[in-house]
């Protein structure tokens, strides 16, 4: 059975239990309403529900022989935490019980509305403005990356979002950035200025050496040709590190 095939008895039907079989769990719609994910988010924010509770309201439904909250246990047991999850790849859902093609399209979708919302938000004024939506946008994008990405954020001259572009993407630990082809594409889409970032898997957001050397040398290369590098953002899982804001240290 497709996971998109629903299995429905009337109310009237009364399935009689087998003899030492567990008892069922309770189906979603026997709980008091005020236990509902749905109801209680509709009366106290999302901010009241817990992890599990969201991807059950994402789900929707279980399917026969699922229950959803079980599914929602497992996907939070398979990714470790819904960071990790909104990073997901549809090879990364193989083997849930429950999610299939059609969850997994359903899942990815929203993350991908959650990335494009947020790079909607950063066209409508100045990145300078509202350095929190840049990092929470990079979080969103890298942070839960089990390799290092860099990423560069183009702006034009009233340092609003043109394009953000994954550049180069390494390992657990290594990663080759080549700045003249950064500097390229800067002119290609007559950019003004940029953000770059980078995450590290670790966690741990204090810069390398090489950090250092890279941001240096980035930014004196886009000086060259009048770009201005406004920020190099070292992403982790908790913190962000700006060269910027340290003073370019």
């Amino acid at each position: 059975m497709h996971d998109t095939d629903l299995l429905t008895l009337p109310d009237d039907i009364a399935v009689p239990a087998l003899r030492g079989a567990p008892p069922a769990p309770p189906r979603c719609r026997d709980w008091p309403s005020h236990d509902m994910p749905r109801e209680r988010l509709l009366e106290a924010g999302p901010g009241a529900l817990s992890d599990t509770e969201l991807i059950v309201l994402m789900l929707g439904s279980g399917l026969p022989g699922h229950n959803v909250f079980d599914v929602a246990r497992a996907l939070l047991a398979r990714f470790g935490s819904l960071r990790a999850m909104l990073d997901a790849t549809p090879a990364d859902f193989d083997g849930l019980r429950g999610i299939g093609p059609a969850r997994t399209a359903q899942l990815l979708a929203i993350v991908e509305m959650a990335r494009r919302g947020l790079a909607e938000k950063m066209r409508e004024r100045p990145l300078i403005d509202s350095p929190g939506a840049v990092e929470d946008y990079l979080r969103l994008l890298i942070g839960a990356r089990p390799y290092e990405v860099f990423v560069c954020l183009f702006m034009d001259a009233r340092h609003r979002l043109i394009r953000s572009e994954e550049s180069s993407r390494g390992t657990l630990t290594r990663m080759a950035v080549y700045p003249r082809e950064i500097v390229r594409r800067a002119l290609t889409l007559n950019a003004a200025s940029l953000i770059v970032a980078h995450n590290h898997p670790s966690g741990a957001v204090k810069p390398s050496a090489s950090d250092r050397s890279l941001t240096r040398v980035l930014r004196d290369t886009l000086s060259l040709v009048d770009v201005q590098l406004i920020d190099h953002l070292v992403i982790g899982t908790h913190e962000t590190f700006s060269f910027a804001r340290a003073g370019w240290a």
